[in-house]
């Protein structure tokens, strides 16, 4: 029985010292078009192609109602180009609908990604709001001529009547935006719900650790993760629909440990579902307007620029540009709405441009390392026959390392 033991220990040791062992995780997170660009789009194309060949088979599993979708939409377009007294209506419909529908996409992709989301508040909403607040302080009203707005703002002619500008006004001036916004984000943390609750149902409780947990993290912020996971989930078990509603009101960064948890305890979807919209449609995004409008009222506003310039040594500089961008939107705003004025982009709007240009390259830079990361993955598990590997638990973490050498050439 020793013989065996010692025989067994040799053998281990062997293995260890004569093999290097290929770690498919620590291979996929190598994967990105920084360190590996053909090797990642490669792998990108795989996933772009099976993720269009899943949509196009559920397409054909509903067919009745894309049939029935598609008829509705052709006639709406029909309405809009025949002309006819609907054409007005119609046209106004369509136009409200795009809008809407452009916010509720934007808060999509400000929350979806577990953590790689578009910071759309920042770079879309909040400008918006922080327009409309200055305006209705330069116009003294928030009755803009529609046209040009939303796409443009710009003031009332001299003989409409204005009205005391206060907070409340303003709020209800941007309140349908904002609330389409935050359903988008709403919309936007179904997907680590559905993770969570998937990896419950099938008994991939390893699967949990890989979403809440990055190989390259340390292992402090590996244990505060785990600490917050445990907390969320006393705070969802013992408070239900209060626990998750509070979550979701709070700006949040960490709300997809949340929903993985949330989905990992099976906890109701409709319970979820409503929580989140009422805590982010509602209550988060009303703080958020809040405090963008009250950051950019009149009085505020001229704080904020006093305290630009009077930073030393460099303050005059920032300034400039602020005051630029200033004056050319009182001049925008003043125009009347046959008047068109040609604008040149301030210094301070071209940056602003330049920043959202690196911010989109950046979420798209991060979708295709994810996407290429998981067909990596998928890629690797579905050749565990051939590469002999029976235990898909075990060989997830690490195989020989010339297995893993025909594995990234395959």
């Amino acid at each position: 029985m020793s013989d065996k033991k010692t025989l067994l220990s040799t053998s281990q040791l062997q293995g260890e010292s004569t093999c290097q062992h290929f770690n498919v995780k620590e291979e996929a997170r190598k994967l990105s078009l920084w360190r590996r660009p053909f090797q990642t789009s490669y792998y990108f194309g795989l996933q772009l192609i099976d993720e269009i060949r899943d949509v196009w088979r559920k397409l054909q599993e509903h067919i009745v109602p894309v049939v029935l979708c598609l008829c509705a939409v052709s006639t709406f377009f029909i309405f809009i180009n025949v002309p006819g007294p609907q054409h007005q209506y119609v046209g106004w419909l369509n136009d409200a609908i795009l809008w809407y529908v452009w916010w509720v996409f934007l808060g999509v992709l400000s929350s979806i990604g577990l953590g790689f989301g578009l910071h759309t508040f920042v770079l879309y909403l909040g400008p918006h709001i922080a327009g409309v607040t200055i305006a209705a302080w330069e116009c003294g009203t928030t009755d803009f001529p529609s046209p040009p707005y939303p796409d443009t703002i710009i003031c009332p002619p001299a003989g409409v009547p204005r009205h005391r500008i206060t907070l409340w006004n303003i709020l209800n001036k941007i309140r349908p935006e904002s609330m389409m916004w935050g359903l988008g984000t709403a919309l936007g943390e179904l997907p680590p719900y559905f993770m969570g609750r998937a990896a419950r149902i099938s008994g991939q409780d390893d699967e949990v650790d890989d979403l809440l947990t990055n190989s390259e993290d340390t292992e402090e912020k590996k244990s505060c993760m785990v600490k917050f996971r445990l907390y969320i989930q006393q705070l969802v078990e013992k408070s239900g629909f209060l626990g998750v509603l509070l979550c979701a009101s709070i700006p949040n960064p960490l709300f997809d440990v949340a929903g993985i948890t949330c989905g990992y305890l099976l906890f109701p979807f409709t319970t979820f579902f409503i929580a989140i919209v009422i805590g982010k449609a509602v209550i988060k995004v009303h703080l958020q307007m809040l405090m963008v409008v009250l950051l950019f009222t009149r009085n505020n506003l001229k704080l904020v620029e006093e305290g630009i310039e009077s930073i030393p040594y460099v303050g005059h500089f920032l300034y400039r540009p602020v005051e630029e961008y200033m004056n050319q939107t009182r001049i925008t705003l003043h125009r009347s709405t046959s008047t068109h004025i040609q604008q040149s982009q301030s210094t301070l709007s071209i940056i602003f441009d330049v920043f959202i240009g690196i911010m989109i390259i950046f979420f798209l830079v991060a979708i295709i390392n994810g996407m290429a990361r998981r067909k990596f993955r998928n890629h690797y598990n579905e050749r565990l026959p051939l590469l002999g590997t029976t235990d898909k638990r075990h060989s997830d973490r690490q195989i020989d390392s010339t297995d893993g050498q025909k594995l990234m050439t395959d």
